[in-house]
């Protein structure tokens, strides 16, 4: 029987797979998801560089929040990874919700960079 985590990786190769195979070459929105803290970056696999990040941990967003494990937060991180790619010069991008479900934290932060601009 396989554990939560070997199930977790599963999902997430699952999930990778697909965006690989319909992603056309578009950069990777990629989210990590804590009890505390979220944090995404944007991907491009093509030349395996970072292009753009965003988190809870950073002072600029953390003075924003209260807490860094909610929906507003969340929607904070969005907001400032959308405004950053577009900085990059990024206007399209494929979400990589990694083994989490896409509702509540995941779902928020993918919103608020769809309403700053960013396509997903």
């Amino acid at each position: 029987m396989l554990t939560s985590k070997e199930l977790f990786k599963r999902r997430a190769q699952r999930s990778r797979y697909k965006l690989k195979k319909h992603g056309g070459g578009k950069p990777r929105l990629s989210v990590f998801r804590s009890a505390r803290q979220i944090s995404v970056q944007l991907i491009d696999d093509v030349q395996g560089v970072t292009v753009a990040s965003a988190s809870t941990l950073e002072k600029d967003i953390r003075s924003a929040i209260k807490n860094g494990g909610n929906i507003e937060a969340a929607a904070a991180v969005g907001k400032a990874i959308a405004e950053r790619a577009k900085k990059a010069g990024v206007e399209v991008a494929i979400f990589d919700r990694g083994g989490y479900k896409f509702h509540g934290r995941i779902k928020a932060l993918a919103d608020a960079a769809r309403e700053a601009g960013l396509q997903i």
